[in-house]
């Protein structure tokens, strides 16, 4: 079913606050949502689908490609999906995932590469620290690691879902799995603590000209980790996050009224505080279109 508004149908109506360069947005953006715009139109060009048994032809426009467009990375995301099945070991899978409170993402807008190094590398050395402990594994463990940038509402909210077996190797080369026949990981409230210690030791030695006040903040704030139950069998879990591998801020279904005149987008949303209920959202076309280029 096709979805009846679309990201590109905005950018085509208010294409002149790109041009007059209203939303101030650096060439790479610009390129994107060019692209976007384009994408499945005459503007890029097209091909003709024939079938040799019964003769039928069919016009088709081209796609983007781009990363970040809805329209496309349905193909891109059934590869992952194959590539990722083939790597899994016959284990429980959990669903990690790591969250960062909100005062950080003014470093994130000005230190892009930093700070999702950073998320990273604290991700998966608070994950090896567990592991590598006797008391809670003592095994050398593995992580695939999916970054996601955005909230429901569009805004800013790096996070890193993991892929993690319930287990590890040890140092024999054999496999040992976590408590419970892993069914358990670890305990997800001593996580934060130590991803939070290890990010923040992180920001200290790789943007060492941060105010002691911000520091402060960040550790009197709970850091949210947690670690969803094992999946039925391995595929799932690679299946469910594969959803999330490929996919864009808005999906082109959630837009659910474009006023031209007003130059408004309303869309849905799921408000997490409410058990997910669903919401809509009205903004202003120049506020959405900056939100979505934020990702």
């Amino acid at each position: 079913m096709k979805p009846r508004y679309e990201v590109a149908t905005i950018l085509h109506q208010n294409w002149d606050l790109i041009e007059n360069k209203t939303l101030q947005l650096n060439t790479w953006q610009v390129r994107t949502l060019s692209a976007i715009k384009r994408c499945r139109t005459v503007a890029l060009g097209g091909h003709i689908d024939h079938c040799t048994n019964c003769d039928y032809l069919q016009l088709s426009y081209n796609s983007c490609r781009n990363r970040h467009c809805p329209t496309c990375q349905g193909h891109e995301r059934e590869q992952w999906i194959e590539a990722r099945s083939k790597e899994l070991l016959p284990v429980p899978y959990f669903h990690v995932v790591f969250t960062l409170p909100k005062e950080l993402n003014e470093l994130f807008m000005l230190f892009k590469k930093e700070m999702y190094s950073i998320l990273f590398k604290a991700s998966w050395e608070t994950l090896q620290q567990f592991g590598d402990s006797p008391k809670h594994l003592g095994a050398k463990m593995g992580m695939i690691g999916i970054l996601h940038t955005w909230g429901q509402n569009l805004s800013l909210h790096p996070h890193l879902h993991c892929i993690v077996p319930g287990g590890g190797i040890t140092k024999s080369g054999h496999w040992k799995a976590s408590k419970n026949k892993g069914k358990f990981l670890f305990n997800v409230k001593s996580m934060s603590k130590v991803f939070r210690a290890k990010f923040v030791a992180q920001m200290r030695k790789t943007l060492p000209k941060q105010k002691q006040e911000l520091y402060d903040k960040l550790f009197s704030k709970n850091w949210v980790t947690y670690a969803k139950r094992p999946f039925g069998k391995p595929e799932n879990i690679v299946e469910y996050l594969g959803r999330y591998s490929h996919k864009t801020a808005i999906s082109n279904f959630r837009i659910k009224h474009i006023d031209k005149q007003k130059r408004t987008v309303t869309f849905s949303l799921k408000n997490y505080r409410k058990a997910g209920k669903e919401e809509l959202q009205t903004l202003t076309t120049i506020e959405f279109v900056r939100r979505f280029c934020l990702h």
